[in-house]
């Protein structure tokens, strides 16, 4: 008898995870409180069911090849970078390729998840519901928990003094939909994020004056990359992230530091001032134009508010300010949890590779999504859902409870004597955790053993974009279609753009040419392997001392 598995969602990692089930012969029950999947994707015109949704103009920041569940490509008509309605549809599709719509519960509320009596010897969980006005309590193997970091928007009115007097209008990034309701009006944007950023550029159009504060440093990326190819494609690559590591950290950000202000000097815009500090990485096309044209002012961190002004840190004041919008991000929860349980979930750094708490005595609880990475956090949540099913079945395993506690005691020690830094609010490196939860499935790719089998797919694999097809080349759930989906990636890539029948201007390429796309890479790989080996001798000389 297959065991009962819980989800609770319907977004991108709630989708994923059923299918997980599927694919290890589970038995998934998913709980979804709105009327539809697709989470925050499924757009709607108004925020009075509470639930985030996207605004009307979003459009995807992490490109077509790199951002596909890991087999089932886009297909090849889709654009690169999506509106909703397009992503939607994607998720649409792959809903109904795998049959998984038949498995969700729509207005269903999970109210509680407790342990059953015996949960020691069998880890099951009591899981109660209601639909309707109707409570229901049923009782699962497992839980995955696929409710994501935009549950419950952050408003932290308290850390803007006078905000209280302040008369013009106040509201939440979650509340906005459209700009129109902004026409003419003076508006001040605190938070620059992706959203706070899109949101300034679109009220840019219609506002009077859009004013963007940030009290953070800030990189402002583009989608494309030289050449106009997907920036996503072009950086996320293997070989780049193995260069990255061996190379001084000081060196790799004085490259990058002058790489992102080829396109423009963010010093000049206001945008980063700070010297040798850790800067957030934002994605937008035209943030940079609007500063230049003057309909976005970038502010630093708001200092005080007035009945209609607002007072900056550096002593400026912007008057007759009419609306202020957060972009300031959402705190996650699980309401449903009981304590300690709840509270030790929410806390990222005792979350064993940020999937499995630590004090369960049965490994039959996973939190889905709970993420943020360089890359796209749909492949990740994909492969953290196929890592807990594996477990749930008993075919991973994950080490002891009490080790796992104690680690994050020592961590969380650590963090407060002030000896190593909390990042469990950064950005995690994309390849290095895909990776690492690849590994525990034994779906991570052998690079060095694939140049031997099949060399034209290792090229591509390492030199090339990291796509989430890379995962199902070998190992459980693996797909036969992974070496055709990377091998014609950029077919998919191009043929969107490819709207207009244009004369061949190409030319074969010549002898030096050739010479300079290969030779920079044997160069980068030579230099490698010398660092490598430096390395290695140098620690072999310790250890003979």
């Amino acid at each position: 008898m297959a065991k009962r598995v819980a989800v609770i969602g319907a977004g991108v990692s709630g989708l994923s995870s059923i299918k997980c089930c599927l694919d290890e012969e589970l038995e998934p029950t998913c709980f979804e409180r709105s009327d539809n999947f697709g989470g925050l994707w499924k757009f709607s015109e108004d925020s009075k069911d509470g639930m985030t949704r996207v605004y009307r103009s979003l459009v995807t920041n992490v490109c077509k090849e790199m951002s596909c569940y890991s087999d089932f490509p886009f297909r090849e008509d889709y654009p690169n970078f999506m509106s909703h309605g397009k992503f939607w549809d994607y998720l649409q599709e792959f809903a109904e390729h795998f049959g998984l719509l038949k498995y969700i519960h729509f207005k269903t509320t999970v109210c509680s998840v407790t342990k059953c009596p015996d949960f020691s010897e069998t880890g099951q969980w009591n899981v109660v519901t209601e639909t309707e006005g109707k409570h229901t309590s049923a009782v699962f193997d497992a839980v995955m928990i696929c409710t994501g970091h935009f549950l419950s928007p952050h408003l932290p009115l308290e850390s803007f003094p006078g905000i209280h007097k302040f008369k013009g209008q106040i509201l939440h990034s979650q509340e906005y939909r459209t700009p129109e309701a902004f026409r003419d009006k003076r508006v001040l944007v605190i938070g620059l994020g992706n959203t706070g950023g899109d949101i300034a550029v679109e009220l840019s159009r219609t506002a009077a004056q859009v004013f963007l504060s940030t009290r953070s440093d800030i990189w402002v990326n583009g989608r494309s990359s030289n050449g106009g190819y997907p920036q996503n494609m072009m950086k996320t690559r293997r070989c780049n992230n193995l260069f990255a590591q061996v190379v001084p950290s000081c060196v790799l950000n004085w490259t990058q530091e002058r790489q992102m202000n080829k396109r423009f000097n963010h010093e000049n815009y206001g945008l980063s001032i700070t010297k040798r500090k850790k800067k957030k990485v934002i994605m937008n096309d035209e943030l940079p134009t609007c500063i230049l044209c003057g309909t976005v002012t970038v502010k630093s961190s708001v200092k005080e508010f007035t009945e209609t002004s607002a007072v900056f840190e550096d002593g400026t004041a912007e008057a007759n300010v009419d609306i202020v919008i957060f972009a300031t991000g959402y705190t996650f929860s699980f309401p449903f949890l009981e304590e300690p349980l709840r509270s030790l979930c929410t806390k990222k750094i005792f979350l064993y590779k940020l999937v499995f708490p630590p004090t369960l005595e049965k490994t039959t609880l996973a939190i889905i999504g709970l993420i943020s990475l360089t890359g796209s956090i749909l492949a990740g949540t994909e492969l953290q859902a196929r890592w807990a099913t594996r477990v749930f079945k008993g075919l991973c395993k994950i080490p002891p409870s009490q080790k796992l506690m104690a680690t994050g005691v020592r961590k969380e020690q650590l963090i407060k004597r002030g000896v190593i830094k909390d990042t469990s609010q950064d950005k995690l490196n994309y390849i290095c955790y895909m990776d690492e939860l690849a590994a525990c499935i034994g779906a991570k790719p052998n690079i060095p053993f694939l140049f031997l089998k099949d060399p034209r797919l290792a090229w591509e694999v390492f030199f090339g974009p990291c796509t989430p097809y890379q995962y199902r080349l070998v190992g459980p759930g693996k797909w036969d279609g992974a070496r055709s989906a990377i091998l014609t990636q950029w077919d998919r890539t191009m043929k969107p753009l490819k709207t207009r029948v244009v004369a061949d201007s190409s030319q074969p390429a010549s002898l030096s040419h050739s010479f300079k796309v290969w030779g920079v890479s044997i160069l980068v790989a030579s230099l490698l392997l010398i660092c490598k080996s430096s390395l290695f001798n140098f620690v072999r000389g310790k250890l003979l001392r």
